[in-house]
């Protein structure tokens, strides 16, 4: 069975993706740094989520192969929220947004006092998903989600701006939606699903 390991050190993160892959008849094991008792954590200095996507796999693979696991392929994503009515902010910096460090109820209550005079509060959830293989393969895929910022935080699902994503369709946010449901129609649901169905050609 193929070894895949998802760069990141988001356990809501990982959750969400371990969810989707569980959906797809894919041989291969999802694992996480954590499973191998190491943690790295590459920096993001891409102009674009592609870029950090492919950086941060890129580098990953490297880590993994200096500490001995030169048979594992690295999947890694760049995502975020970009905001209209902020000229697509925080964007890249979706993750450093205000600072690391900052809880996202604090960025979410201050990302809904910037558009508290904005008629247009339209946004939408971008993912680019790459995977590198050791073998030198780089494969990248992307998605985006669109919807509008809530007038307030609602709902417990979720992780990061969820809470402030409304998707009007289903009159809710994205935090309000059932892992299943979010993962159906959410910007990583269908990159990684895009990404699944190129690695099995």
């Amino acid at each position: 069975m193929v070894k895949i390991l998802l760069a990141t050190n988001n356990p809501g993160k990982l959750k969400e993706v371990q969810a989707i892959f569980n959906q797809y008849s894919f041989a291969s094991k999802l694992i996480s740094l954590a499973d191998l008792g190491l943690f790295f954590e590459p920096s993001e200095t891409g102009a674009t989520f592609k870029e950090n996507a492919i950086q941060k796999a890129t580098k990953t693979l490297e880590f993994l192969c200096k500490n001995g696991y030169e048979d594992i392929s690295v999947l890694a994503d760049d995502s975020g929220l970009c905001i209209n009515a902020l000229n697509g902010e925080p964007g890249v910096d979706s993750a450093n947004f205000m600072g690391r460090d900052t809880p996202y109820e604090t960025r979410n209550a201050h990302i809904i006092s910037l558009l508290a005079d904005k008629p247009d509060r339209t946004a939408r959830f971008v993912c680019v998903i790459a995977y590198a293989s050791p073998n030198g393969e780089i494969i990248t895929t992307e998605a985006a989600i669109h919807g509008e910022i809530a007038n307030v935080p609602s709902g417990q699902s979720g992780f990061g701006y969820d809470p402030i994503f409304f998707l009007p369709e289903y009159d809710k946010t994205s935090a309000e939606l059932t892992i299943e449901e979010k993962n159906k129609i959410s910007h990583r649901g269908k990159a990684l699903g895009l990404m699944i169905r190129k690695l099995t050609l």
